[in-house]
């Protein structure tokens, strides 16, 4: 298995230093060409949404990032990576890769000063969810899976194999979110491997 980190800017580091620890190949990807390497899944790291975005266009990423999504190449996206996703983004006609059908607010619990800790369960398993300026699913559509809710707000859903949430896993020692992404591309890989 290995996993392709988009790493144009934000906290992809972080991201492939949790998947050495799990013992999971990856590399970074920089430039489109790097989208020629085999790769079963990709993450999308935190960040500013924006900027990333801006630079997918400039880099010509976006659209064929966008193809292997639709195409079922399995996806995670973390804080910023969650807004790339979504198909619609709060009080801006803009979207990014727009392939998740969710609503996002954005920056949703206020600046970098906003920023804290909650414990909440992940599939069944109480885990730390460090948010910094984070996003939150105001709607889902009706094929998208509500994994975590905190007071109210969705803040980890899934969408077939699109993996989204508000918080950074990658920032603490614990693999739940990581495995369960992993999870998804063992699926993926098995079900292409019966056909």
């Amino acid at each position: 298995m290995n996993i392709g980190v988009l790493a144009v800017q934000g906290a992809f580091a972080e991201h492939v230093s949790m998947l050495e620890k799990m013992n999971v190949a990856s590399f970074e990807i920089r430039k489109k060409s790097d989208l020629d390497k085999h790769f079963d899944g990709l993450i999308l790291p935190g960040g500013e949404s924006t900027v990333m975005g801006k630079l997918l266009i400039d880099l010509d990423m976006l659209s064929l990032i966008r193809d292997y999504i639709n195409n079922g190449m399995p996806v995670f996206g973390t804080c910023a990576g969650m807004i790339l996703l979504a198909k619609k983004i709060e009080d801006t006609k803009a979207s990014h890769i727009a392939t998740m059908d969710i609503t996002v607010m954005r920056n949703a619990y206020g600046r970098q000063l906003g920023s804290f800790n909650a414990v909440s369960e992940f599939l069944n398993e109480r885990i730390n969810m460090p948010f910094i300026r984070a996003p939150y699913i105001k709607t889902v559509g009706s094929e998208v899976k509500v994994l975590t809710a905190i007071d109210g707000k969705i803040v980890a859903a899934q969408q077939n194999n699109q993996l989204a949430v508000a918080f950074h896993p990658e920032l603490t020692e614990e693999t739940a979110v990581h495995e369960h992404f992993l999870n998804i591309i063992k699926k993926k890989i098995n079900l292409t491997n019966a056909n």
